[in-house]
């Protein structure tokens, strides 16, 4: 028992640790700890993505209209 306890101490404990820190370095990262993290700026971006793709339905819908309509004139 004495052996395993050695090694945790040797070799397990530094490593854990070495893992922990990680593990809160990631964290940060993802929910930002005080600033925005990845979490929050990737909502951001979703978010932004789908008003531009609105905005970019609304210009296209605009200028068939618009192109319908000459059509029309021209025929008519």
């Amino acid at each position: 028992m004495c052996a395993e306890a050695d090694q945790y101490d040797r070799v397990c404990k530094g490593e854990f640790a070495s893992i922990h820190g990680k593990l809160d370095k990631m964290d940060e990262a993802i929910r930002g700890n005080g600033k925005p993290g990845i979490q929050l700026r990737l909502d951001r971006l979703e978010s932004s993505h789908a008003t531009r793709s609105r905005l970019v339905w609304l210009v296209v819908g605009a200028g068939v209209t618009l192109a319908v309509g000459a059509l029309w004139k021209l025929v008519f």
